[in-house]
């Protein structure tokens, strides 16, 4: 069953065109791997399926609930980890078990997230997309800054999204990454190859 579809979607940013229309699919219980080198458009290719930025061409669909981890913080750095979760989930309008999430991942709960390590503002990332309970994942480097420990977790959290009937997608320079897909796409200027 597909759980996310892009059709036809493309990127323009002026004159550069950072994603040739491209079709992808998303099924349950699959894991998809994006690779490339820099500027490939992996990260827009993500960021249109999160929703977070609008294709110049073409259209995604699907009705699943959709997490999304992005390459850079995406939080409040003035909040503590706690606070974060917290307006997150209120502005989801979910009922998330913040506390849960702050153990699973190891978190300083009251320290600023300005304040934070790279890698735990990056674990933050990471627990901030399961807030909604995420049908769909998908990661943006996600384990970039993480110590090995650390990047266990993120693969068990994606093992876990697979297995219930949900999907992950994530973007990775990391080859050895590559045997948590169940399938991997090539990006290669803007265009799958």
């Amino acid at each position: 069953m597909t759980l996310l579809r892009a059709a036809g979607v493309a990127r323009r940013f002026g004159d550069v065109e950072a994603l040739a229309p491209t079709d992808f699919e998303l099924a349950a219980g699959e894991s998809v791997a994006l690779v490339g080198p820099n500027g490939a458009g992996k990260s827009t290719l993500l960021a249109i399926l999160a929703g977070a930025l609008e294709p110049t061409a073409g259209t995604v669909t699907g009705g699943a609930r959709v997490g999304w981890v992005p390459q850079r913080p995406a939080h409040y750095a003035r909040l503590t980890a706690r606070e974060n979760l917290v307006l997150f989930a209120r502005l989801e309008g979910v009922d998330a078990d913040v506390e849960a999430l702050l153990e699973r991942f190891d978190l300083p709960a009251d320290r600023l997230s300005g304040e934070l390590s790279l890698g735990n503002r990056q674990r933050l990332n990471v627990a901030l997309s399961l807030l909604a309970d995420p049908h769909v994942l998908l990661l943006d480097e996600p384990t970039a800054s993480l110590d090995p420990e650390q990047r266990l977790r993120v693969w068990e959290v994606v093992r876990g999204v697979c297995d219930g009937g949900g999907a992950v997608c994530f973007a990775t320079h990391n080859l050895d990454e590559v045997e948590h897909a169940s399938r991997v796409v090539t990006l290669q200027e803007g265009r799958v190859v």
